[in-house]
């Protein structure tokens, strides 16, 4: 199980840990369906399906050895490390109505609103 990014808005690495250790101590039986896979490097297939018990042994962010301080420290050193994803605003703006859109306008189409700040120079 990689975990989610804790370095967008509202986010916040402990609270990520909290949320996991808690799903991880469901049975080791227990299915996990994850949202997406970016294809781990080393490995040629998609993996969508995981188990509690494989992820408490073997998730490299997640298994039972990692403390909280541990993996508050990778996850903010690492989200520090990465770049803005293409899509992000727009997923916000979705994301934040839990996938509802705003209403659409007078033409009868739905928009996303980009933020600019403009600064006049």
């Amino acid at each position: 199980m990689v975990t989610a990014r804790a370095d967008f808005p509202g986010g916040d690495a402990r609270t990520l840990y909290r949320s996991i250790r808690r799903l991880l101590a469901l049975p080791d039986a227990t299915r996990l369906f994850l949202c997406h896979d970016y294809k781990a490097q080393g490995r040629d297939e998609y993996r969508w399906e995981t188990t509690v018990g494989e992820q408490r042994r073997s998730s490299v962010h997640v298994h039972d050895a990692v403390s909280e301080d541990e993996f508050v420290a990778m996850r903010e050193q690492r989200d520090a490390g990465l770049s803005v994803p293409k899509l992000l605003l727009p997923s916000i703006q979705v994301n934040i109505r839990a996938g509802h859109f705003e209403p659409a306008e007078a033409n009868g189409i739905t928009y996303l609103r980009i933020p600019v700040k403009w600064k006049a120079g």
